[in-house]
């Protein structure tokens, strides 16, 4: 069997299951999901030895020790994806709200309903427990799932995947809700991409090359971000104390995310006291720091930013800093540069505050508060597909509500239309 009579197998197979799925009562999908997380925990050795498949092929290939530390898999993590497994499982199950019920001048009742989206298509790079992870979140919102992890991983993710089915067919749900492209090939994408008559969303999962790639491959509706440009403007009124905590936990505490702090902002009438402490303390913290010329007239350990630092997801420890007139400048260049991720304003100023909420476009915007809140289980949703910056059909991190859609429900009396 070719390569696409394959995907169209497991495409079509996902389709049919996502039919049960969509059936499902509350309770079976939390028993299912508690069930698997026991079952990778009763699986912790064999899943170990699978991982080290994969690791020893990334050492031959030279992946670099990050690459590697995101690929492993030991009983602590094991763990904790059996863990987030049960929190998917505690979470409320959308499918099914009704929402908006009217009555309408004819005494129509009109209303709408939660429902899945159907079957959902997940593309990722590295991580393992993704493969549970998004896997259980699919299934909770009732749809099926289909996964394509990377090449680094596939023993781990085909050893995941496999204790997850067993407890499908254990509790005699479709094995296919659950299904992961099980080869490698390039081709294995493409063709999955192709199955706009199965597969409803495509959520791609990794690096700004793989999102541009199944952008611009896929016939099916994508969920994506390409990248996370985070700002923070500090206000005239903004307390230092606080918009230096802010920054340095934005910018530090996991600089390789696309959360973290990229373009720091500060108000001219603050630039001359606050940037000679800022600096200070991010120079400290091993940050190289890239300025405007204001900026770096007060910070003597900057070096000149360029055009394209106001465009860069450095994803290190690497910040473009720019002095600005007043907040409609910080929110110009907010506007212009950003990736609609996050941006945050540090102030005192209750208007200002709520000027940079109502203007600022981005899919998430916070006062006094750290960029790294831009994660679904921070902002309350339990657990996260993903973060789309793109406004159709969500926007910003997505939780089980995301991974619905709802239909319209009528309930009548014997109406008919004039």
């Amino acid at each position: 069997m070719t390569i696409t009579e394959q995907v169209n197998m497991i495409a079509e197979k996902a389709r049919l299951a996502s039919l049960v799925m969509a059936q499902l009562p509350s309770g079976t999908k939390n028993d299912m999901l508690l069930k698997m997380a026991s079952a990778l925990e009763d699986a912790t050795t064999q899943l170990i030895a699978e991982n080290r498949k994969d690791l020893e092929c990334g050492e031959q290939k030279g992946l670099s020790p990050a690459m590697l530390d995101r690929l492993m898999l030991d009983q602590t993590r094991i763990k904790g994806i059996a863990k987030a497994l049960r929190e998917v499982a505690a979470l409320d199950d959308p499918v099914g709200e009704i929402t908006k019920m009217k009555k309408r001048p004819n005494d129509l009742m009109v209303g709408k309903m939660r429902i899945p989206l159907g079957t959902i298509g997940i593309i990722y790079e590295s991580r393992p427990n993704v493969t549970a992870d998004a896997a259980a979140l699919c299934l909770k919102a009732g749809n099926a799932v289909v996964l394509r992890g990377g090449s680094e991983a596939i023993n781990s993710n085909l050893a995941i995947a496999t204790v997850l089915q067993s407890v499908l067919k254990e509790m005699n749900i479709p094995e296919a809700a659950l299904s992961l492209i099980p080869f490698t090939e390039r081709e294995g994408v493409l063709e999955m991409l192709k199955q706009e008559e199965s597969i409803d969303l495509i959520i791609p999962r990794g690096g700004e090359s793989l999102i541009r790639f199944v952008v611009e491959n896929s016939r099916i509706p994508v969920i994506k971000h390409y990248k996370g440009v985070c700002h923070i403007f500090v206000d005239q009124s903004a307390d230092f104390d606080k918009a230096e905590q802010i920054i340095v936990n934005s910018k530090t505490q996991r600089p390789g995310v696309c959360n973290a702090l990229e373009t720091l902002l500060i108000h001219k009438e603050v630039a001359a006291e606050f940037i000679p402490r800022i600096a200070a303390t991010l120079t400290a913290l091993g940050v190289e720091l890239r300025g405007d010329e204001a900026f770096c007239s007060y910070a003597t350990a900057a070096t000149a930013a360029t055009e394209e630092d106001w465009y860069a997801e450095y994803l290190e420890l690497i910040l473009a800093c720019r002095v600005v007139d007043d907040i409609d400048a910080a929110i110009f260049h907010i506007n212009r540069y950003c990736s609609l991720h996050t941006e945050s304003i540090i102030t005192s100023d209750y208007s200002r505050a709520q000027r940079f909420i109502r203007e600022v476009n981005s899919s998430c915007v916070m006062v006094n508060a750290s960029t790294r809140f831009a994660d679904g289980g921070q902002l309350g949703l339990g657990a996260e597909i993903g973060i789309s910056t793109t406004k159709l059909h969500s926007f910003g991190p997505m939780g089980l509500e995301d991974l619905t859609t709802t239909k319209f429900i009528v309930y009548g009396d014997g109406q008919i239309r004039e």
